[in-house]
């Protein structure tokens, strides 16, 4: 197992009609781990707590194996982050853009900064107010790598955009992490685009984890029996994750797919998305 870049554990925070409770998640070098979950179980707020923006009741953040708390400005530095809503100054150029963050960060790079606005064609004298979403963005994500960051928090990046500004994204994240320095922690409800890139999904629910796993893991070896009332009930307990009983079917959540056709070579088992894997934990019963 890698060294991870972060580690959460043990994370609480009460709030009067919420708790994010006693959450573990680790994010190793070299990876990039998706969180997904529906609105309200929790995300934002552990994205806050990790980012110093909002307290912890108990539990420890170490990112870099030093302690969230006592993290220097040089080591803030190096922890990029972007969130869905954009929200650069709308009557800036990316030349205005330049100037002010060069005297912000120790680290910026303006040739880095110049060379991918080119890349990624966002021009230099428009307002920010007239950019689309996907070259906000772009720009946003061009800042966070400029300052030298070896570890990004994104917050819903490709939420909104067009299939193509989606995969100019998700390519740059791929570039990223193929230096093992560094690392992403993407929040996301787009699973297909954590489908393509992400090595990790944490599934948080209703302020807990529910599993972190190897996305191979999920989409390989997990897999989803159809079948009847009467062939369920000869399913083992030990096998079943979640079911569903629907109107014309029982659906049936599995960890081994493999093994538990060997066991039941009469029923047929589909394989699985993480939407569905997520539907199943949520909507889904236990036996």
């Amino acid at each position: 197992m890698r060294e991870n870049i972060l580690s959460v554990e043990g994370l609480t925070k009460r709030y009067s009609d919420f708790c994010l409770d006693n959450v573990s998640l680790g994010v190793p070098y070299g990876s990039i781990v998706g969180l997904v979950g529906e609105n309200g179980a929790g995300k934002s707020t552990l994205i806050k707590i990790i980012l110093g923006l909002a307290n912890k009741n108990e539990g420890d953040v170490t990112i870099f194996n030093v302690s969230r708390d006592n993290l220097n400005k040089q080591l803030n530095e190096k922890i990029g982050v972007v969130f869905d809503d954009c929200n650069l100054p709308g009557n800036y150029t990316a030349t205005n853009l330049n100037k002010v963050l060069r005297t912000m960060y120790l680290s910026w790079d303006e040739t880095m900064y110049y060379g991918m606005l080119d890349d990624l064609s966002i021009p230099l004298n428009k307002k920010i107010r007239n950019f689309s979403k996907g070259m906000k963005m772009k720009l946003s994500i061009i800042i966070a790598f400029c300052h030298k960051s070896q570890f990004l928090i994104l917050d819903e990046p490709t939420s909104g955009l067009d299939p193509v500004a989606r995969d100019e994204i998700l390519n740059l994240l791929l570039e990223f992490v193929q230096d093992e320095k560094n690392a992403i922690l993407l929040s996301s409800h787009i699973t297909s685009d954590l489908e393509k890139i992400a090595d990790y999904i944490a599934f948080i629910h209703k302020g807990k984890i529910l599993f972190q796993l190897e996305k191979d893991t999920l989409l390989y070896q997990y897999g989803l029996i159809k079948c009847t009332d009467k062939e369920f009930e000869e399913i083992d307990r030990e096998d079943v994750i979640r079911y569903r009983k629907l109107d014309y079917e029982t659906q049936v959540l599995i960890a081994d797919k493999e093994k538990v056709q060997n066991k039941y070579p009469g029923l047929m088992i589909a394989p699985v998305t993480i939407d569905e894997i997520m539907l199943h934990y949520i909507r889904g019963e236990k036996l």
